[in-house]
């Protein structure tokens, strides 16, 4: 059985192409993941949260790259994700902001920079019911991977061995295998799903990479 979850992740300004994106994942997946900038974190500005919408029974897991993850609590709270992201590097504290989104029902997820090292937000790890291992370049689809942020998971898993660990960053069908065999619960795709004719038979492609044994050639 299957381990691993490639999940399509949406990443736009415009509403009308957000509502594409949404026609184009919802044959294949009950799960999207939906990148949130607001232009400071990160340097491209995508649509505000309070736009976010998803189809009835979806699994969404919202990407917050917001300098001030606290100023987007009251609308996120309202808008009943099923996950919510907060980058560490911040500043901010986020236990606090983690509390509140499980008192709602909602979990509660942590993203680490290329440049972060684990142990130094140990206190997140241990909280968050995810970590996104970010591998790619922030605000942006169609990058590399940096394939050295995998050594990052068992050091995840050695502090928190029960959340579930997505990846975000330069997924596609080189990658996946090696990323899925290194311990990536969730991957996110974005621009191998969305340059594609066929996002379907991409979708069953990487599917099936991440069930493949072996050398990755």
């Amino acid at each position: 059985m299957n381990s691993t979850q490639i999940v399509p992740t949406i990443l736009t300004d415009n509403p009308e192409q957000y509502k594409q994106w949404i026609a184009v994942y919802q044959p294949f997946t009950k799960r999207v993941h939906i990148d949130v900038s607001d232009g400071t974190f990160a340097p491209n500005k995508t649509i505000p949260v309070n736009n976010v919408w998803w189809p009835q029974g979806w699994e969404t897991d919202v990407h917050m790259m917001v300098a001030r993850p606290s100023e987007h609590m009251p609308v996120i709270l309202q808008m009943k994700p099923s996950l919510v992201i907060f980058h560490a590097e911040t500043g901010e504290n986020l236990v606090p902001l983690f509390d509140q989104l499980k008192e709602a029902g909602i979990k509660a997820g942590v993203a680490l920079m290329k440049n972060s090292y684990p142990g130094d937000f140990k206190e997140f790890i241990e909280k968050a019911d995810y970590v996104l291992i970010f591998a790619g370049e922030i605000g942006k689809q169609g990058g590399q991977a940096d394939m050295l942020q995998t050594e990052k998971i068992p050091l995840v898993k050695e502090i928190n061995p029960d959340c579930e660990i997505g990846w975000d960053g330069g997924a596609n069908l080189k990658t996946t295998r090696a990323i899925a065999h290194a311990g990536a619960d969730v991957i996110n795709v974005g621009s191998a799903l969305a340059t594609t004719q066929d996002p379907t038979a991409m979708f069953n492609a990487l599917t099936a990479e991440t069930d493949k044994r072996g050398v990755v050639l």
